[in-house]
């Protein structure tokens, strides 16, 4: 596919998830998906995250913040990673999910701050392997 929203939202997507992140996303892509996924990509990456109204920084904070709130747990792993390319600290997502606790409830906050520790001690694995 070839337009520049979607070129955009590639170009977006690697620069927050990564391009080992995004070419395992790409090589699982099939025609049932491939539809959605270039949805996600002009929409999500290359409209929103593209936006320069806030920073990569309060994008991801506001991302933890919302998965978590909504109990949408299984990206935000994903997302705790995005944060070493976007410039949210271990400090900015403790502060997002602080929110989360006192205006979606507490069981989610905890649950999503359980999910950013496991990944951040995965990622500190990775990088003391490194």
């Amino acid at each position: 596919m070839c337009n520049s929203r979607y070129d955009q939202g590639m170009k977006v997507r690697r620069a927050v998830l990564g391009n080992a992140h995004v070419d395992r996303a790409e090589a699982a892509k099939t025609p049932f998906d491939e539809g959605f996924q270039n949805l996600i990509t002009e929409g999500a990456w290359g409209t929103v995250w593209s936006s320069e109204g806030i920073s990569q920084r309060e994008r991801s904070m506001l991302t933890l913040a919302l998965l978590a709130a909504l109990g949408n747990f299984d990206e935000i792993p994903m997302h705790i990673r995005a944060t070493a390319r976007t410039g949210a600290s271990k400090q900015d997502v403790i502060e997002a999910f602080q929110h989360v606790a006192i205006y979606a409830g507490v069981p989610r906050a905890n649950h999503a701050l359980k999910l950013a520790k496991q990944t951040y001690a995965e990622m500190e694995a990775e990088q003391a392997a490194d």
